[in-house]
């Protein structure tokens, strides 16, 4: 079976989250996507989060209605700092009979080289990418220049990469703190569920 890890604080989820979550599982056949709420990363350790359990909450919320969609608690039940590699292997011993397909942003993929054993993670997943449309408005399925510097900081990482074409939305977690904290709408830019765990845990403010 196909499975998309799909990582991030989610502070909060948002529409861009749902797309590019949903347009994997499509494009790429996957059985299911799990969500893994993950605690500080280890490179923004200067990140106020909100609480887990708020942040798990909304995830929920926002999933709530797709049946492909799982929530995934393998890193918060565990003690920080939360390395990718050690997700990995936790859940290849959950499902040691499954294809890992690990869904990330751009930003992500030309970070890779600063994760902790970035030549392990390619042995255990694939790494799917949201493709980013250049000036003619179609989707880059390369840039030679880019993979030429990963590999050669991890050599074969563009054989492990497969591109998600979703839509991007010009949304960010920070800029819907930054909206709420000013009394602005975040309408449309989060599910009408996840509004309303906000409103009532009063997050942001």
């Amino acid at each position: 079976m196909r499975l998309g890890l799909f990582g991030g604080t989610f502070d909060p989820p948002h529409l861009g989250h749902l797309i590019l979550a949903d347009e994997s599982r499509s494009q790429l056949g996957l059985e299911k996507v799990l969500w893994i709420v993950s605690g500080q990363s280890p490179l923004k350790l200067d990140r106020e989060l909100s609480p887990v359990e708020a942040r798990i909450e909304m995830v929920q919320a926002a999933i709530a209605d797709n049946p492909h969609f799982v929530l995934s608690r393998v890193d918060i039940d565990r003690p920080p700092p939360h390395y990718t590699i050690e997700t990995l292997k936790i859940l290849q011993k959950e499902f040691p009979r499954d294809e890992f397909y690990f869904i990330m942003g751009e930003d992500s993929l030309r970070d890779l080289p600063k994760w902790r054993e970035p030549q392990e993670i390619i042995k255990r997943a694939t790494l799917a990418v949201l493709a980013r449309p250049n000036p003619s408005g179609r989707k880059e399925r390369e840039d030679p220049k880019g993979f030429a510097d990963l590999e050669s900081k991890i050599p074969g990482v563009s054989s492990r990469v497969v591109w998600v074409n979703a839509p991007q939305l010009e949304i960010a977690s920070s800029e819907i703190q930054k909206r709420i904290r000013e009394g602005r709408s975040v309408r449309y830019m989060v599910t009408d569920e996840v509004r309303r765990v906000i409103e009532e845990r009063r997050l942001y403010q």
